[in-house]
């Protein structure tokens, strides 16, 4: 009984946990027993102000110029929209408008419940040899009601997913929200390192 007790509270260990700050990490574990948290955008509060930013390292001989026109490519393909560029200071700077859905698969039967939303943000690429810096800032979600669309900024959403005194279905669809645009996130940046890369057979440049 205790080695049955003792292996659904490991398992419990691994599935997402609601920090103190109101933010879900999810952990995975290791060989050992020590959760290690999983690689993924994380929400940065500073203030009034949500926002994601991370360091990605890529091979040391990836110049800023590479990578200025790797990033530019990329974006171009997604349909982003270029404000700035500027080379020689190393930094690009793109605004997009997304519809997105809270629900992680959506095959469109009769049985799925759509809950669609539409997100802006702005994304800024800083550049340096090997590396490169992401900031996704100024995000809007724009809620469809039935007098029109709501907008609610990710600050907002986030004050909502950790304030205790509001009902638990507001949290938890502040919650599912935030979750489902961080996955989105996390699929747009991955893909963008593996652009800056180019290391899989689609970069192939023998033809």
């Amino acid at each position: 009984m205790k080695t049955l007790l003792l292996s659904f509270m490991l398992a419990f260990s691994t599935l997402a946990t609601h920090a103190q700050d109101g933010l879900v990490r999810t952990y995975q574990v290791n060989s050992g027993t020590t959760p290690v948290q999983e690689e993924a955008v994380k929400l940065q509060i500073d203030k009034n102000n949500a926002y994601y930013q991370k360091v990605v390292k890529v091979d040391s001989n990836i110049t800023v110029s590479a990578i200025y026109i790797r990033a530019l490519q990329f974006m171009a393909a997604k349909n982003f929209q270029q404000n700035y560029g500027y080379e020689e200071e190393g930094k690009l700077i793109f605004t997009t408008t997304q519809d997105l859905n809270v629900n992680p698969v959506f095959s469109g039967t009769d049985s799925d419940v759509p809950n669609p939303y539409t997100v802006q943000f702005a994304i800024v690429i800083d550049m340096k040899n090997g590396r490169y810096r992401y900031t996704i800032h100024n995000v809007v979600f724009f809620l469809p009601t039935d007098n029109g669309n709501r907008r609610q900024t990710l600050f907002d959403m986030y004050q909502k997913s950790i304030d205790k005194d509001s009902r638990r279905v507001v949290r938890d669809s502040a919650n599912k929200l935030i979750a489902s645009f961080e996955r989105y996130l996390t699929t747009l940046t991955e893909e963008l390192y593996g652009d800056v890369e180019q290391k899989s057979p689609i970069h192939n440049t023998k033809f």
